[in-house]
């Protein structure tokens, strides 16, 4: 099976009388953790760069539904500002500022809905790892409810934590991505009909509407390239096998008003999907720009011999 592992740096020597770079230290300590970048991690120690789970599934699985709620979202926009986009319209100057604010407003209430989610992760992860809040979320009343229902789930379903936000990386498919935790419980096992100290890849979802929407496929299709990584790395930078993960998974959905815990196939099925998602990803970042040639043109007749 291809895989799109690239072993980073030159491929030829270095020209005569070029300055030769001087070599890079060593990493050591949590500098070994790859972090990505331009939809890439890059392993420090090895050179190999493994493409992002998310990258992945954002060019080989598009989501069409977000195409109609950012129309929807554009359409509420305009029908709330009525007034203003009418008057905005009358100056040339006046309505080309109307049209940049009024077609940003999906990309405005996708950013707020990243911020609240970005801050929720933050929070969860410094109670699993015993860590102060962050104090930006201390006293931020649209995060607290969040955590309340965490703090619900991680008591009412009897959960304790194997890992937060760990990097991991599978080096034969070539690709890494960060998962949200590994944890284990003997109430969602017990609904798993399986061992009480089996670990289960989780995540958590902050958006959409609590038992309506917010939940989706691509969150089993996420966490099977988490569970089939090959490798993980511990905070201090130590790279370790991943234990046997469970091939279902669970999804944390957290609203205001309260939370759901659903479970998510992640097994070999779903992981073969996965890596179609990854082939057509490819295809979509390589082959695919050079599928189309150029248009063709009939050869210029050549002139008769005078």
């Amino acid at each position: 099976m291809s895989t799109t592992t690239q072993r980073a740096g030159a491929t030829t020597a270095p020209a005569a009388g070029r300055r030769r770079k001087t070599a890079a230290p060593t990493p050591t300590g949590p500098d070994r953790i790859p972090r990505p970048s331009q939809g890439w991690y890059r392993d420090k120690l090895t050179g190999d760069k493994l493409r992002r789970v998310t990258t992945i599934l954002s060019q080989g699985m598009p989501k069409e539904a977000l195409v109609f709620w950012a129309g929807n979202i554009t359409a509420q926009t305009a029908l709330d500002n009525l007034p203003y986009l009418a008057s905005s319209s009358l100056n040339p100057a006046s309505r080309t500022e109307a049209y940049d604010w009024l077609r940003r407003a999906h990309t405005r209430k996708k950013d707020e809905r990243a911020a609240i989610g970005g801050a929720v992760h933050d929070v969860i992860e410094a109670h699993i790892l015993g860590q102060p809040i962050p104090a930006a979320h201390l006293d931020d009343e649209e995060i607290a409810p969040f955590i309340e229902h965490f703090l619900r789930f991680v008591e009412e379903w009897q959960v304790t934590f194997e890992a937060s936000e760990m990097v991991v990386g599978n080096y034969t498919e070539g690709y890494a991505g960060t998962l949200d935790y590994l944890l284990r419980s003997p109430r969602l096992a017990a609904r798993f009909g399986i061992p009480a100290d089996t670990v289960i890849v989780g995540d958590t979802k902050t958006g959409g509407e609590l038992g309506i929407k917010g939940v989706y496929a691509e969150a089993g299709i996420q966490m099977s390239a988490y569970r089939h990584a090959e490798v993980g790395w511990l905070r201090d930078g130590t790279r370790i096998p991943l234990p046997p993960i469970h091939s279902t998974g669970v999804v944390l959905h957290l609203r205001p008003e309260g939370y759901l815990p659903y479970p998510a196939a992640c097994g070999d099925d779903v992981f073969a999907q996965f890596l179609h998602v990854k082939a057509i990803a490819d295809f979509q970042a390589g082959l695919s720009k050079s599928v189309i040639g150029e248009a063709l043109v009939l050869p210029t007749p050549e002139r008769s011999a005078a």
